[in-house]
């Protein structure tokens, strides 16, 4: 099972993204840490559900820059 601070590792957790800037967030609660399974962005509201445009309601840990999709495999 993977830390906690291996997790956050892998995510920005001292600075803002750049303005405008889609990416994957990482929140936390009680249970522990989850990604986020939609791309955010930045408001002066706070992070926001990029294609719903819902506040985030949870604990934003850290963000990431999105991980390009893997290919689909060729059979």
């Amino acid at each position: 099972m993977v830390t906690r601070a291996e997790r956050l590792a892998d995510f920005t957790t001292d600075a803002d993204p750049a303005s405008q800037a889609l990416v994957e967030v990482l929140c936390e609660d009680h249970v522990g840490t989850y990604l986020l399974p939609f791309l955010c962005r930045l408001t002066p509201d706070g992070f926001r559900n990029e294609q719903t445009g819902e506040l985030i309601e949870r604990r934003v840990v850290g963000w990431r820059e999105p991980k390009p999709k893997a290919a689909a495999r060729p059979r």
